[in-house]
């Protein structure tokens, strides 16, 4: 089916700019790519390098969130690219963490808007919605013509997501919200929230439209990370909602969980991406940039720095090639994806850092884009679980034994 959404993205569709990118493949993991899955990549990558980076590096700069590339992002089938039917691609797990790959090489924000209107707003619709829900919202997010925001974390509750203390009472025909949400992506442009409550002693999910009486939002500023991301707080005072705006597969915490492994899924491929944008410029840096009459590529420490980071991507793409494989078989666990979100963050961050390095006082300047993803993967190591609650994850599940405080 996505050959349909992709049409438009022959070889021949971008011109004008100059490739500058070298996507380091040091074991060949092309060759166990299928034709498909290797067409969504290039044509991501086609579209990230010739339209996405033209815009991205001010977007970031100006602390604004590149709008004008929704409708070209929605005309490539990205905008829940993962899921069946309701105008979506439908591709598959490794292609969608391919496409992912490619938006982060391009800016962890680009990623984090498809990745939140997709793989949290729209999963949650979609897996946990009603027929008239799904077949309301879906098409339009998968159009572009619609946004979509996950409201979960809390001021209080961000690691803990069961502890949440937003409420929603059924009072007639409408439910009555009230709570606050932080740290919610797309906020401030959404249409509709998929928002988490408790409700009856349990945790639910509610759609709420952007003119319900009594919600409002904050648009969240200073961020020197994300910076081309929108981040918000939402405000529920007694907020009104419709008794049919209820996601009705939605009582526990599981449900939330479920739509968060979506999102670590494409975290841990978009990591990559920005590993190999950063790496790329390093490496072309260091073979131009003369210092003792010599490239600084003939330095033995600057070339342990480039062996380092090629070795540290080398395994995440093999990790994610890995959980594709799972996740298209249907056997991948949470706990594998929670390794791979985990350490394959932790790599980029590491990888990001030695560019800056290699590339010296440069490092730090606009034109160089390593420093802007190493500030953004900061904001990557800590949502969607930090570095330490992934590592917590794997602590119980190979012990069998928690080590979080409180009640499990």
């Amino acid at each position: 089916m996505f050959f349909c959404l992709f049409h438009n993205l022959s070889p021949n569709c971008y011109t004008a700019v100059a490739m500058t990118f070298e996507a380091p493949d040091y074991y060949r993991l092309d060759e166990l790519y299928s034709a498909d899955e290797l067409v969504v990549r290039d044509s991501v990558r086609k579209f990230v390098q010739h339209s996405a980076l033209k815009t991205l590096p001010s977007c970031f700069e100006e602390g604004r969130f590149p709008d004008e590339l929704v409708g070209e992002i929605a005309s490539l089938g990205l905008l829940g690219a993962n899921l069946e039917g309701y105008g979506c691609a439908g591709i598959g797990p490794v292609a969608y963490g391919l496409a992912m790959q490619e938006l982060e090489r391009g800016d962890s924000g680009l990623r984090s808007f498809v990745s939140v209107q997709g793989s949290l707003g729209m999963y949650a619709i979609y897996a946990h919605g009603t027929e008239e829900q799904k077949t309301r919202w879906l098409p339009e997010l998968a159009a572009g013509k619609k946004i979509v925001c996950f409201g979960l974390t809390e001021p209080d509750f961000g690691s803990n997501p069961s502890g949440l203390q937003a409420r929603a009472e059924l009072v007639g025909d409408e439910y009555i919200l009230n709570g606050n949400k932080m740290w919610i992506t797309n906020g401030s442009i959404a249409d509709v929230a998929v928002v988490w409550a408790q409700c009856d002693g349990e945790i639910n999910g509610f759609l709420v439209e952007k003119d319900a009486p009594g919600f409002s939002t904050t648009l969240q500023k200073g961020k020197w990370s994300l910076r081309a991301s929108i981040t918000s707080e939402l405000h529920f005072e007694d907020c009104r909602i419709p008794r049919e705006c209820r996601l009705p597969n939605t009582t526990g915490i599981k449900a939330p969980l479920m739509c968060l492994n979506q999102a670590r899924y494409g975290i841990a491929w978009g990591a990559v991406g920005a590993a190999m944008a950063c790496y790329s410029e390093a490496l072309e840096y260091a073979k131009t940039r003369v210092q003792f009459s010599a490239p600084i590529a003939s330095f033995q420490l600057v070339q342990a720095k480039l062996v380092e980071m090629l070795s540290g991507i080398t395994a995440s793409q093999l990790r994610c090639h890995r959980i594709g494989r799972l996740k298209e078989q249907g056997t991948i666990r949470p706990q594998q994806i929670s390794l791979a979100k985990r350490d394959n963050v932790a790599v980029a961050l590491d990888v990001a850092r030695s560019a800056r390095d290699i590339l010296g006082a440069n490092g730090i300047m606009e034109e160089y884009q390593s420093g802007r993803h190493m500030r953004n993967l900061e904001t990557v190591k800590t949502y969607e679980g930090t570095h330490d609650i992934h590592t917590l994850i794997l602590g119980n599940d190979i012990t069998g034994i928690s080590a979080f405080g409180g009640e499990e």
